[in-house]
């Protein structure tokens, strides 16, 4: 079992930035990847960007490149989302995940993870 708590999420305007964190808890073999998504009402959850905890490799969706970085802290049981150039489609709840995904198409895929926090909120506005 693994436990996740996400923090930091919060408003900002247009072109901003915020530092996201998620730490977790329990069985560290459960957690061949950190995961961070989103989703906005009535959407699906989509992959933002995932951290494989031991080779430290990172997989990042199209619409987040260059703005978006996962990395992992001194401890490996937290990994942060730093977010800059931040727009309103940057709307959402942010999730993060944890697990096996196995197969490199299921890293930014709901379907590859097996753990997931609460959500913290981040809101952009113009």
């Amino acid at each position: 079992q693994v436990q996740l708590v996400e923090s930091g999420g919060g408003s900002v305007q247009v072109g901003g930035s915020l530092s996201l964190s998620c730490v977790a808890s329990g069985n560290m073999y459960d957690r061949g990847y950190m995961t961070w998504f989103r989703q906005v009402s009535g959407k699906e959850r989509e992959g933002v960007a995932a951290l494989g905890i031991t080779s430290g490799k990172t997989v990042y969706a199209d619409f987040v490149k260059g703005r978006f970085t996962v990395s992992q802290g001194r401890r490996q049981n937290t990994i942060y989302l730093q977010m800059s150039n931040l727009n309103v489609e940057d709307t959402a709840i942010y999730f993060c995940a944890a697990g096996q995904p196995g197969a490199e198409s299921l890293r930014l895929r709901r379907e590859g993870y097996e753990y997931w926090g609460q959500g913290t909120p981040v809101t952009v506005s113009s």
